[in-house]
């Protein structure tokens, strides 16, 4: 049978039309035949979600976001969610709103409730909605408290500042500027006075190496000395030593208490006044005796009277004592 033209215009027509619609839906995600039912939840504010995005549970996805609209004038808005009924879950379900990845994007996951005494979900039904906070809500979270904290530290660091600038009026920072300078002047002095004593210890290296060795010999010397007067008895002749004063520590201490000879004559001043006075007696009978011995010895051959001594004019003897 030969088709009019009329007829084949017709469905050129109908073809396009259905093309369109099967492109267009294919582009939403949004098969044309399904056995989805549609539930809805409700958001305050949907932070990026768009028609398309997915719908999951447990990570799994089971349909898909078809509409976003406000619902009243209160600015909340009304998503609606095409899902595959194959899994049963309470109408008490949870809709959360998350966010998919690290970088953005919106999707509701929903946290069923098992309860087998509850409803199961139904053709528009409402679900219970919630907004999980993302990665960037937390790190905000974090951050809040330690951008306060950074604030007031910088605030009191001014403060510090002002308080510094007041203090270090322009006299007190051309002092400061002096004493660097001073610091500076005496580094640069003594990494003068090491180049000195360096260049003094290199020149005089010689010496000082003459000088330590001779300092070693001597040390050596010494050490062998030390040892040759330990072979000596050193220490018997100390201890001898020791044993010697400490016998003369003895006498002295009886003659301070008045025992023995010495310490009677030491403690006696009578004893020791008649010994004085028979001393000066002794002495002057000798002196006398020196004087005129024929006082005493008297020996006359001829029977010659005795003359007279003179006493000579320097005679010791009239000399004070």
């Amino acid at each position: 049978m030969k088709l009019s033209r009329e007829i084949k215009t017709a469905i050129v027509g109908i073809g396009g039309i259905l093309l369109f619609i099967l492109g267009f839906t294919y582009l939403k995600s949004s098969p044309i035949f399904d056995n989805n039912i549609q539930i809805f939840a409700v958001y305050d504010n949907v932070g990026g979600l768009q028609t398309g995005n997915a719908v999951s549970i447990n990570g799994y996805k089971v349909g898909q976001v078809k509409s976003i609209n406000f619902l009243d004038r209160s600015g909340k808005l009304l998503v609606t969610m095409s899902i595959d009924d194959t899994f049963k879950f309470s109408n008490k379900s949870i809709a959360e709103l998350f966010d998919t990845g690290i970088i953005g994007g919106k999707g509701i996951q929903i946290v069923p409730d098992l309860d087998p005494n509850s409803p199961v979900v139904m053709v528009g039904d409402t679900l219970v909605s919630s907004v999980k906070p993302g990665v960037t809500e937390l790190v905000q979270q974090q951050l809040n408290p330690l951008q306060l904290k950074v604030e007031n530290i910088i605030s009191n660091a001014d403060s510090l500042l002002v308080g510094v600038n007041k203090l270090l009026d322009e006299s007190t920072r051309r002092n400061l500027q002096e004493g660097i300078n001073g610091i500076n002047d005496l580094i640069q002095s003594l990494a003068q006075t090491n180049r000195t004593i360096n260049e003094i210890l290199l020149s005089n290296k010689t010496s000082i190496d003459s000088s330590l060795t001779a300092m070693n010999q001597t040390m050596n010397n010494l050490s062998h000395i030390t040892d040759t007067i330990a072979k000596m008895g050193l220490d018997q002749s100390l201890h001898q030593l020791s044993s010697s004063l400490r016998s003369i520590n003895s006498i002295l201490a009886d003659v301070e208490s008045g025992e023995g000879n010495l310490g009677k004559l030491a403690q006696e001043e009578a004893l020791y006044e008649n010994l004085e006075k028979s001393t000066r007696e002794l002495s002057l009978l000798l002196q006398d005796l020196r004087l005129n011995p024929k006082r005493y010895i008297n020996v006359s051959v001829f029977g010659k009277k005795q003359k007279d001594y003179e006493l000579p004019e320097n005679d010791p003897a009239n000399q004070k004592q």
